[in-house]
């Protein structure tokens, strides 16, 4: 197969002739975390702290990888690439999973010794494994630039190796002319068609299994098609609609190891079956009432229904401290927020992590910016964002922050 894929060339009706600009979110759990290895449901939605890629054509036929966040510049000759090809036959689709003859074969040829992070080789191994599948898929290797840079922390639980792989597959299908470029003259923002997403998607997860093996697939379509999702034994299934929702999210910093707090759960209802199985099904309840506000809230938003959305996250604190989850830090997000009148709860694995604090429409800016005070003070970081945020988008410079552009511009 590499003998038929051009290097560099252009393809008939393919690579962009512009600069593309990409960004997709990030996503928190809001409810059913834990519950969901048990057979529960689980919402995940889109959070708007985004993953933005910039790709530009190159004439000298040369591949370069600038990811500022982590430290990392790689760059390589197409012609180097060319003999990877091998192992990424174009009759090879999205709905196979990396084999580890390919993991191999890439480690090998990057060179990947033990003085680099864990992170950098993923990422590394991530963008060759997308990048040579897909143009093997479509019988060219582009000459390209990618700078991926985010404003998710990497290992928070925030879904940051999924939005690059999305940036990653969007950027790649695109530019190699497998899917359109979404975005119309004079547009700033543009989104592909659901179709074109579904792919974006299959390889995203793709990217995912490179980076974590087996990977539930909910953060890639999170951060492909945005809003909120459902998740329950596998299933994956988008909410119709749901409303934006302000949030902070707090990062207590404390480090975790989601398998062993998941075995603690395990542990938990294996010794008290009839008094932890009542509680994982309060949780599948309140993942249900919750998306059928969401659902109410988008169709006709109104104030009413906050403080349904609040006694909902209470609870499920409640519920997660009980399976043994919580942590002193989260705690103290709880006891911070409560004293400016909102209400938090722990998202994802829990045992430190990240937690979130609803907003309503009115909480008056002085009230956020007090509380956000007051947890940067006990050693947090901290983030006024939103939820339901945007999926995968296609970008107008114009469109994008100054920050974005500022550091695209350094590069």
């Amino acid at each position: 197969p590499g003998a038929a894929v051009r290097m560099g060339a252009r393809a008939e009706g393919g690579m962009l002739t512009r600069t593309l600009f990409v960004s997709a979110p990030g996503k928190v759990i809001l409810h059913g975390e834990h519950a969901v290895v048990h057979g529960k449901a689980a919402l995940a939605v889109a959070v708007n702290l985004r993953t933005f890629l910039k790709m530009t054509s190159r004439n000298d036929g040369k591949v370069s990888v600038e990811l500022p966040n982590i430290g990392t510049s790689l760059c390589w000759e197409t012609s180097e690439l060319q003999p990877l090809l091998v192992a990424f036959p174009a009759d090879q689709t999205e709905s196979q999973p990396p084999s580890p003859e390919q993991i191999e074969k890439l480690k090998e040829f990057a060179g990947l010794t033990n003085n680099i992070t864990a992170t950098q080789s993923l990422a590394t191994l991530a963008f060759l494994y997308l990048y040579l599948s897909i143009a093997s898929k479509c019988g060219w290797m582009p000459s390209v630039t990618l700078l991926v840079w985010s404003e998710l922390p990497t290992g928070a639980g925030l879904g940051s190796s999924a939005a690059y792989s999305v940036c990653l597959a969007g950027a790649l299908l695109s530019g190699c002319g497998v899917i359109s470029c979404p975005l119309e003259e004079g547009q700033s923002v543009g989104r592909w068609p659901e179709e074109e997403l579904d792919l974006i998607n299959s390889w995203a997860f793709r990217g995912e299994q490179v980076i974590h093996g087996n990977p539930s697939g909910v953060d890639n379509a999170v951060g492909t098609r945005g809003g909120a999702l459902r998740y329950q034994s596998g299933k994956i299934c988008s909410l119709k609609s749901v409303p934006t929702l302000r949030i902070l999210l707090t990062n207590t910093r404390v480090p975790r190891s989601t398998k062993v707090l998941v075995a603690g759960v395990r542990d938990k209802i294996m010794k008290f079956p009839a008094i932890m199985e009542p509680v994982l099904t309060s949780v599948h309840a309140i993942s249900q009432k919750c998306e059928t506000v969401l659902e109410a809230m988008a169709e006709y938003p109104s104030l009413e229904l906050y403080p349904v959305l609040e006694e909902l996250v209470d609870i499920n604190q409640h519920h997660l401290n009980v399976m043994g989850v919580g942590h002193a830090s989260l705690d103290k997000v709880c006891q911070v927020t409560a004293l400016h009148g909102l209400h938090s709860k722990l998202t994802g694995a829990g045992g430190g992590g990240c937690a979130i604090t609803l907003l309503r429409p009115d909480t008056a800016p002085s009230v956020v910016e007090a509380a956000i005070r007051d947890l940067s003070n006990c050693g947090f970081e901290c983030w006024e964002t939103d939820i339901g945020a945007l999926g995968i988008c296609a970008h107008s410079p114009q469109s994008l922050k100054a920050e974005v552009l500022q550091v695209f511009g350094r590069m």
